[in-house]
């Protein structure tokens, strides 16, 4: 299995991306197999109308029942569930969402683009649950800085230590009247607001800003359709000698070598690609010695609209562009202080004026209905939730023998379940989230603390986590395993702990960190 390549990245999104796109330019030749075809954008988005469709926009029964984003007009988008199937205790449904296609899910996200601190990177020395990160935000803000200009991330310096000013576009946008109503009665409450922060670049995915970049000098060959079976090791080194694939439409098996390895798949096919990768040296899956590969999965919660309401001065068509539109950020302000409620750490709200409240909200049915639609037509303003989830060694995932996706590789059985720390932060969101909104004057017609289920945020972390220790933790501060020193893995699983905030920013600096970190040491001739 001799290779031509310096190194071998498993994943295109936003990790296997930056990494490849960060290497390239250092004058490494990588090579990129991807599970899936190259972006199609006529494929992926059609533009007939909804009449015209055969399931009239929702898409055939069956292929996506986990993923609520999902339609027939981005259907070749999705992993389809059927071809790649995964299980879960039946009284605890876990929602795996994925994108196999050039780009990752980055094609699908929500461009926002926070950075965590040291309320997260130091977390357990602030109230002292967990593990720190072997990072901490000083390690990572120069590469903050350098990522942010790629994606062309907008947003306000606010001087807010939860999450830490960027060298960002400056978003001077007025706000509208219910937006700056809002912001009075949050200040009231000690509550405070921004401007969302993020990408606006075009399209803002590794497949438009990343991997062009990387194909373009020359060192960067992407091989789609690929799907990583398993990760080869040398028997006698105990060192990644390579990694063997199926190819999706033909099924046919390959092999190709690796110098130095790096998995991006996203957290998830990440840590299943590893927990398959077994050998007489590493009987519990690649680089385990820990035990805790697939351990301690997280992600953020979501209260979908927790509060919805009407704002009563646009009643009755007066909804102008003055007064309603736009909207923010409420970041973090929970337990910056230990100890100040029942629960640990603290959530966060995206907030917008505008829009109908649905009708599921009014009693009324025919000629009464559609009045009262009319009325409130462009009068909505509305919050949601996203909060920090605990990591919790019983929350894991591992290998199901008796599950196997479309090209025969094991698939994982995923526990996850919310605590009471999750619960109590939603309900506290929801209360103070319907204050601020009676404090404004609006009309508070819907309040709800129902969390979706773990993994719909699509933001699931952990399961290879960095850390100091090797005993704990997978991988070292630089995302390199303590037990393998060619394999680096670079997504959201490295995560230690995850905070209120979106991680995409994060991966990317992590990735960029990481990537500098092999060119020098492939220089130096100590990979």
């Amino acid at each position: 299995m001799k290779t031509d390549y310096d190194v071998l990245i498993i994943g295109s999104g936003a990790s296997g991306g930056m990494a490849a796109y960060t290497l390239t330019q250092l004058g490494a030749r990588c090579l990129m197999p991807d599970a899936g075809p190259p972006l199609d954008f006529e494929r992926g988005r059609t533009l007939r109308p909804v009449w015209d469709l055969p399931y009239r926009g929702f898409g055939r029964p069956g292929r996506f029942p986990h993923i609520t984003q999902a339609s027939e007009f981005d259907a070749a988008l999705w992993a389809d569930e059927k071809q790649n199937p995964y299980s879960y205790p039946a009284a605890d449904p876990y929602y795996w969402v994925r994108i196999k296609m050039i780009g990752g899910r980055t094609l699908r996200w929500g461009r926002a683009s926070w950075r965590l601190s040291d309320y997260e990177f130091k977390g357990k020395d602030h109230d002292g649950f967990g593990e720190n990160w072997p990072v901490s935000y000083t390690d990572l803000a120069p590469y903050y800085d350098r990522v942010e200009p790629i994606f062309k991330v907008a947003g306000r310096n606010e001087g807010f230590a939860q999450i830490p000013d960027g060298k960002f576009l400056e978003d001077n946008s007025k706000d509208s009247l219910s937006v700056e109503r809002f912001i009075a009665s949050a200040k009231k409450l000690g509550v405070p607001t921004t401007k969302a922060r993020r990408s606006t670049g075009t399209l803002a995915s590794s497949a438009n800003l990343l991997l062009p970049d990387a194909v373009a000098t020359g060192k960067l060959t992407i091989v789609p359709n690929a799907i990583a079976r398993e990760i080869q090791v040398d028997p006698n080194t105990g060192l990644v000698s390579g990694v063997s694939y199926v190819d999706r439409l033909s099924r046919r098996e390959y092999t190709v070598g690796a110098r130095v390895l790096v998995v991006g798949a996203s957290t998830l096919e990440s840590t299943r690609l590893l927990l398959n990768s077994t050998s007489r040296r590493y009987p519990n899956g690649l680089a385990n010695s820990s035990g805790v590969l697939g351990r301690y999965l997280f992600d953020q919660f979501y209260v979908k609209n927790c509060v919805e309401c009407v704002v009563p001065e646009a009643r009755g068509g007066k909804a102008s562009r003055e007064l309603m539109g736009g909207g923010g950020y409420i970041p973090r302000f929970r337990n910056l202080k230990p100890g100040e409620k029942k629960f640990l750490r603290g959530y966060a709200f995206d907030f917008g004026s505008g829009g109908t409240p649905s009708a599921k909200y009014f009693p009324l049915y025919g000629d009464a209905l559609f009045a009262k639609l009319a009325d409130v037509a462009n009068t909505g303003f509305s919050l949601t939730t996203m909060g920090e989830v605990l990591p919790r060694y019983e929350n894991f995932a591992r290998i199901d023998p008796g599950v196997k996706d479309e090209w025969g590789i094991p698939s994982l059985h995923i526990t996850h379940r919310y605590t009471e720390n999750e619960h109590l932060m939603a309900q506290d969101a929801t209360e103070t989230a319907a204050a601020i909104c009676g404090g404004a004057g609006f009309e508070v017609i819907a309040q709800h603390a129902q969390m979706v289920p773990p993994g719909e945020s699509i933001h699931e972390l952990g399961t290879c986590r960095m850390g100091a220790d090797p005993k704990k933790s997978v991988l070292n501060r630089f995302n390199q395993a303590h037990d393998v020193k060619n394999l680096f893995v670079l997504d959201g699983s490295a995560f230690v702990s995850g905070g209120s905030q979106n991680p995409t920013l994060t991966i990317l600096a992590l990735s960029m960190r990481a990537g500098e970190y092999m060119a020098e040491r492939m220089k130096k001739r100590e990979l």
